[in-house]
């Protein structure tokens, strides 16, 4: 190609500007198009692109330029459609939030708020207030904490209760949480000696009274919320520990990990304990995460003795780890709901989506599987039975069972289509099983059946930038299915396929 083909930049731009929204970026597009004329010169340059004349490299220039600002306007942390159902999906934001949460946020985001302010009094407030009774009168819990998550209230209980002095865990608790985090490590960092005891498989109650002595701070045990252990194993139950810590006189910390206000064991959803009961026990700090079974936003949730409570409050780290105004918001609205058990069953999220009926989840399946089908021989589309995770360190091992629909196109590989919908807006998170692309209807919100549908049926048939085609359903597909055209040499972001 003859580099002198390339048009210039200010060109590029007036013939862009013809084809755009008349209040577009100028700073962006100057951007894109820069960008544009320097990728396909660096390509010519290194012989892999040799277009046939000068009209075909400006047209190129055009669409790679238009393709390049809509990434440019289009925000980095946006909404997608989660196919996956993996209910908790840590690499998608975990607990999607109750509608009363969002628009909670969304009620103190506009303007000011009473986040320290005590409107009775005029005086200065606790932020933590807006939660700490609703925490107490849901879990029977003294007083109540809450910081930024998980990690950080175990990090903050551990520096404020056993600085300077020894925890005693189980071996066979000494977990990683996500991202490579892991208890001795945080133990570390606060300044705790750890004390193992036990072995991974077995650890008994004469293995801690023996690990106790003046220099003991602090009993640790650790639910195991990401992890199960099966086989020639034994640990010592909660109501044991704790007896021991009062016979020594040692505070006693669990790290619930996943949380969970509704008794999902009840309906038959895995073993996981209720915080009330947890809390029933007498142990003297409980600790948990907020956007796991919760159903709530990011948060650490901490529970327990008002003495030991109130220390953590004076500690320096409560400031560094505090939680904002939005996190509070939504972790009240969501609390809220908990005071009736059933609307908190109807209204969060991840509780629905958990206990969603199979026969439900079978006609959901066969509709979407319907729609695709309407593509003829472009798509094929069929159900199996199949299973669903909870995922996000909760309920391990635990399998729900679902309806998967099983998706082949006649182009499209299932690695290309998988790839294709990662581009999309919203983009659509599906994975690969068998040569075929799974959508499960788990996690699939109100609406989204129908969008993921016509969107698979627009790419079988070839589509590039136009939006996508109506399609013969009752419920609308939504205005914003469209489609991002992949840019030469930009690579995507990779998915999470389970």
């Amino acid at each position: 190609m003859q580099l002198n083909w390339l048009p210039k930049v200010d060109k590029l731009m007036l013939l862009v500007k013809e084809q755009l929204p008349d209040d577009l970026s100028e700073p962006l597009l100057a951007e894109a198009a820069r960008e544009a004329v320097d990728q396909l010169r660096e390509e010519a340059r290194g012989g892999g692109f040799n277009p046939p004349s000068k009209e075909i490299v400006l047209n190129l220039c055009l669409a790679l330029t238009k393709c390049l600002y809509h990434r440019k306007q289009t925000p980095s942390l946006r909404r997608v459609i989660n196919a996956t159902g993996i209910v908790l999906h840590t690499n998608l934001g975990r607990a999607p939030m109750a509608r009363a949460a969002a628009d909670a946020i969304a009620e103190v985001a506009h303007g000011y708020s009473n986040l320290e302010l005590d409107l009775d009094t005029g005086k200065r407030a606790s932020r933590y207030d807006h939660v700490r009774d609703l925490l107490c009168r849901l879990t029977g819990a003294e007083d109540a904490l809450v910081v930024n998550n998980n990690a950080a209230a175990v990090l903050l209980a551990l520096d404020t209760l056993a600085s300077g002095g020894e925890a005693i865990v189980s071996r066979g608790e000494l977990v990683e949480i996500g991202g490579s985090f892991r208890i001795p490590d945080i133990l570390e960092k606060t300044g705790v000696t750890l004390r193992e005891v036990g072995c991974t498989n077995k650890t008994h109650l004469d293995d801690y009274r023996a690990a106790i002595t003046d220099k003991t701070k602090l009993l640790l045990k650790v639910h195991p919320s990401n992890f199960a252990q099966v086989g020639f194993v034994e640990e010592v139950d909660l109501e044991t520990l704790v007896a021991l810590g009062r016979e020594s006189e040692t505070p006693v910390l669990y790290d619930l990990g996943s949380g969970c206000l509704y008794s999902l064991a009840e309906e038959g959803v895995g073993g996981e304990p209720m915080v009330p009961r947890v809390l029933a026990s007498g142990v003297d700090v409980v600790c948990f995460s907020g956007d796991k079974l919760l159903g709530g936003p990011q948060a650490g949730i901490i529970l327990g003795r008002r003495a030991y409570i109130e220390e953590m409050k004076q500690n320096h780290l409560t400031r560094a780890l505090r939680i904002d105004k939005f996190t509070l918001a939504a972790l009240e609205a969501t609390l809220r709901l908990y005071v009736d058990p059933q609307k908190a069953r109807q209204e969060i999220p991840t509780l629905e989506m958990i206990l969603a009926p199979p026969e439900i989840l079978r006609t959901r399946a066969e509709a979407l599987a319907a729609i695709i089908n309407q593509s003829g021989h472009l798509c094929r589309a069929e159900v199996r039975p199949g299973k669903s995770e909870v995922g996000g360190g909760s309920l391990p091992g635990l399998e729900l069972d679902t309806s998967l629909v099983y998706v082949q196109t006649e182009e499209n590989s299932a690695e290309e289509l998988v790839s294709t919908l990662r581009t999309l807006a919203p983009p659509i998170l599906a994975y690969i099983r068998d040569n075929h692309v799974i959508l499960d209807p788990r996690t699939l919100q109100d609406g989204e059946e129908q969008q993921v549908a016509a969107q698979i049926i627009h790419l079988c048939r070839g589509a590039q930038c136009a939006p996508a085609p109506p399609v013969s359903t009752d419920l609308p597909v939504g205005d914003d299915a469209h489609i991002v055209p992949p840019i030469p040499n930009v690579p995507t972001t990779p998915g999470e396929t389970p």
